[in-house]
């Protein structure tokens, strides 16, 4: 094991078991049980090994990638291009607070035994299938906003996922990361990695991360040949939270609460450009997913779209071809999320239950691991039995694209 630390549940994670049991369902969360749901995790995350980018990247660019500086009176301040100077904080941790903050790391070239050790977690957690994000230097990438360097550095990660994840296609899609700052260049790795075998792609929440502020939105005309490019190699759109600068722009009280809630809000830009701009209407066989904002808003939000656009018809443009800004949506679009209770409440009345997918943010605090069958089954009692299959694995395996249809209905 690469993880040296213990797996079990320390007491301010007691909580994390509870449970009222899933007593009148068909199916279970509980891994082993016989008549288990299928189970894709729509949102994990792998931490490439430190050294990848730095051994790999082109010369001109050694003396910009991340840095750690260890100051006189001892701290450590981590410098990532388009960010603040961060305090790296030494906390101490312990139980699966501590297994987390290590767990879903790659150390080396060869990558198997880090896979097994991360696939034998996810069994313990009931995932079956995972759609794969990055942690570490690789979601730093995206912050620059040299759209240049930030693809230098992506192309390195999308290289190196595909190589060690050819062998697990039915266990793992990894999203290739995608700098939008310059659409020539994104296009030309969008088409590179759907030759690679890619079948998920990631963009940044903003094309244009910058320092100063959001510089372009995605319902600009200079994106078209970005939908068009992606619409012809059949690859789904996610856009992840903290993807266009980093997101700890919160110091002092309250900032490890400010700074998760602020972030989560971060994708409903790329969602509404989407729905509301008739890029929808121009790219009909575009699919895009929000992930690791949660699901409660998403009512909301189309309510305020659908709202918006009868109340201001007078200023809205265009007009759209198939409905509402909501339709759109629900044709084309979804969501991840953990624990969602408002969103889950939702989810039947507004009728998003094609639209929505379970991840257990591995290995990630805010996530589910290694306690995901209790959450599920605390979360989703008031759901109906089929919206509950499809949130869980189902939606996942259509819009990602698992070539798994012959395990779902066992």
């Amino acid at each position: 094991m690469t993880n040296a630390a213990k797996l079990y549940t320390n007491p301010p994670n007691e909580w994390r078991r509870e449970t009222p049991g899933c007593q009148g369902w068909s199916r279970s969360p509980r891994p082993g049980s016989a008549r288990k749901y299928f189970m894709v995790s729509a949102d994990t995350h792998i931490t490439p090994p430190s050294k990848l980018i730095a051994q790999r990247i082109d010369a001109k660019y050694s003396d910009r990638l991340p840095r750690v500086e260890r100051r006189d009176d001892g701290s450590m301040i981590m410098h990532i291009e388009g960010a603040r100077p961060a305090r790296i904080i030494d906390a101490e941790l312990e139980g699966e607070d501590a297994y987390r903050v290590k767990a879903g790391e790659v150390h080396g070239e060869n990558a198997t035994a880090d896979l097994e050790e991360r696939f034998a977690d996810l069994d313990r957690d009931g995932v079956d299938a995972e759609v794969v994000f990055p942690n570490g230097a690789a979601i730093g990438a995206f912050w620059t906003p040299d759209p240049q360097f930030a693809q230098a550095q992506l192309r390195i990660y999308n290289d190196w996922a595909a190589e060690i994840s050819a062998p697990y296609q039915t266990r793992m899609h990894i999203a290739a990361c995608i700098a939008t700052g310059d659409v020539e260049t994104a296009i030309g790795e969008i088409v590179r990695v759907a030759n690679l075998g890619f079948k998920v792609l990631t963009l940044p929440t903003h094309p244009k991360p910058s320092s100063t502020g959001v510089e372009a939105r995605y319902n600009h005309a200079e994106y078209d040949r970005l939908w068009a490019a992606i619409q012809d190699a059949d690859l789904t759109i996610t856009f992840h939270v903290a993807t266009a600068g980093d997101p700890r722009t919160a110091r002092g009280a309250g900032g490890a609460v400010i700074n998760r809630a602020l972030s989560h809000h971060t994708v409903v830009d790329p969602i509404v450009a989407l729905c509301a701009s008739g890029i929808c209407d121009r790219y009909p066989k575009l699919r895009f997913v929000a992930v690791e904002g949660g699901i409660g808003w998403i009512p909301a939000l189309l309510d305020l779209m659908d709202e918006t656009y009868k109340k201001h018809h007078m200023w809205v443009r265009p007009k759209l071809q198939h409905g509402l800004p909501s339709d759109y949506f629900r044709a084309q679009g979804g969501a991840t999320f953990q624990e969602d209770r408002a969103g889950l409440i939702l989810v039947e009345p507004y009728n998003l239950g094609d639209n929505f997918c379970w991840g257990n943010d591995y290995p990630h605090q805010e996530g589910t691991f290694p306690h995901s069958a209790a959450a599920i089954e605390r979360e989703m009692q008031d759901v109906r039995e089929s919206t509950r299959a499809k949130m869980l694995g189902l939606n996942a395996a259509r819009l990602f694209k698992f070539d798994v249809l012959e395990r779902l209905e066992s």
